[in-house]
């Protein structure tokens, strides 16, 4: 048996994301992911099963990865505090990582994501639910369905970034400043 080589792992995960990003799912194949990691296309079968297989760990990893950026340092500060930071921190991770970003995006909105992955996915912002639900407790965001909340959170600093990659509009701490103050006043009750 191969051992695994982590570099070679994650020059996969790094070219998937690229192809995916360049020509979209359905024209990526395992064989064009390892002619642009520079490994053989036997050497991704040591690491995945199949491409359903390497894109769900792909997915995991990318999501672990925000989460972790978004969700830093977040349990000790006030509700405001910590959902104005969650945010930031969002934005800065899609605007420091757009192919990650750009993947996700896509991949999310793909049948080729297994239900183990998306509840995992979504799992690791348990950080934000638990924030509002502690809130809702307080009665400082509203009384409605958690993910309600949290969809009013992220999506809007999502979309303002996907018009920003666009060349629609322009990512600066003004616009996110108010998107923040927008998103605020949206949950809060």
């Amino acid at each position: 048996m191969r051992l695994k080589d982590e570099n070679k792992s994650e020059n996969i995960f790094y070219a998937a994301v690229e192809l995916i990003n360049e020509y979209g799912l359905a024209e990526i194949s395992m064989s064009k992911i390892a002619k642009k990691a520079n490994v053989s296309s036997s050497t991704i079968y040591v690491y995945f099963e199949n491409k359903e297989d390497m894109l769900n760990k792909l997915y995991l990893s990318v999501k672990k990865k925000m989460s972790q950026a978004v969700f830093d340092n977040f349990d000790d500060l006030s509700l405001q505090t910590a959902f104005e930071n969650c945010l930031r921190k969002l934005a800065d991770f899609i605007l420091n990582n757009k192919n990650d970003f750009l993947f996700i995006e896509q991949f999310s909105n793909s049948p080729l994501i297994h239900k183990l992955s998306r509840k995992e996915g979504t799992e690791l912002f348990d950080p934000i639910r638990n924030l509002f639900e502690k809130g809702k407790k307080q009665n400082v965001f509203k009384q409605v369905d958690t993910h309600l909340l949290v969809n009013f959170t992220f999506e809007p600093v999502m979309k303002f970034a996907k018009d920003h990659f666009n060349g629609l509009v322009e990512m600066n701490q003004e616009n996110l400043n108010k998107i923040i103050q927008m998103s605020w006043d949206a949950v809060k009750a």
